[in-house]
């Protein structure tokens, strides 16, 4: 049995706070998780540091709310849609009606990723659908950029304000024309700064080569291992799906490599592709589910001349 504004609704509840004073975010977020708590519901928070603890603080000694650390749920969009798929799954296997979870990207995350975080917001709105989960995303408006908040209402069906008011959003998007569109590319400074080295029609295995050369004593090894993966899934997706010439580029500088491949086809049809499971192993979507599990961002793009993906490793210590 679903409690609250969940009451009555099928699937996935999923709201936004954009709160303009830590007064106003407690005053939607307490009653929200003390609702939970009443109902017998999991109830969570996944907040940084300092949100966190005026949520812990607010809340009576030893409610029994659950806390995680946001920065290791939001570390990459793809491995926090599978990490809350699979706490969501325990939760249903335990008998819940529904599940309250409340939670905030770090501003990091508002910077030139915020591409994939965007496409992260519009695809869980079909990945926790199978589940009776209501959960609220927290925007700070003091500090959130407008383009992001603008993104927020196209992402979310409804925003939560105080005194348990929820109302629709005009601007909501559905996850299947918001996911194909292009989001505005914002070029890396790497690219801005270094030369590339070019490939034309290079096969996976050049590909390998040439990324392991470029990114030697660039980036730490586990962060190369990952890359020369993600590189060669990409290529040998190009030379599959795409049309040819496939075309590869590699900037690499001190804890960082770029690689961006380009094909003249239209690009994936799926919307959904890289953040949600590949039905199998050979289906067009797995080398980008791959990219999106172990590089530090991915982004796509599709213009006049093709399709193109950008896959990013950085490694700070080198």
């Amino acid at each position: 049995m679903r409690t609250g504004a969940g009451a009555g609704h099928t699937g996935y509840l999923h709201e936004a706070i954009c709160y303009d004073s830590d007064e106003h975010l407690l005053d939607v977020v307490v009653p929200f998780l003390l609702g939970g708590v009443a109902a017998g519901e999991p109830t969570i928070v996944s907040f940084g540091e300092r949100t966190a603890g005026l949520v812990r603080t607010a809340l009576p000694p030893g409610c029994p709310v659950t806390f995680l650390t946001s920065g290791e749920v939001y570390a990459r969009p793809a491995g926090a849609i599978r990490s809350y798929r699979a706490l969501l799954a325990e939760h249903v296997q335990r008998g819940a009606g529904q599940i309250r979870i409340v939670g905030e990207l770090g501003r990091p995350q508002f910077g030139p990723t915020w591409d994939w975080w965007a496409r992260y917001e519009s695809a869980i709105n079909h990945a926790y659908d199978e589940f009776p989960l209501w959960s609220m995303c927290a925007y700070d408006t003091r500090a959130t950029p407008a383009h992001v908040l603008a993104d927020v209402l196209r992402t979310h069906p409804k925003t939560a304000a105080p005194f348990d008011r929820h109302t629709a959003n005009a601007q909501y998007t559905d996850p299947e024309t918001f996911l194909l569109e292009n989001r505005p590319e914002v070029a890396d400074p790497l690219q801005r700064a270094t030369p590339a080295s070019d490939t034309l029609d290079g096969q996976p295995g050049e590909s390998r080569r040439i990324v392991r050369e470029a990114g030697a004593g660039r980036v730490g090894p586990a962060k190369l291992d990952d890359l020369t993966l993600a590189v060669s899934e990409i290529v040998a997706n190009a030379h599959r799906y795409g049309r040819p010439p496939v075309r590869m580029r590699v900037w690499a500088g001190p804890g960082r490599v770029v690689v961006t491949v380009t094909d003249t086809g239209p690009g994936t049809k799926d919307p959904f592709a890289g953040l949600l499971p590949a039905a199998s192993e050979t289906s067009a979507g797995f080398g980008l589910w791959i990219a999106h599990q172990v590089c530090d961002h991915v982004s796509m793009q599709r213009g006049p001349d093709g399709f193109s993906i950008r896959l990013t490793v950085s490694d700070q210590t080198g």
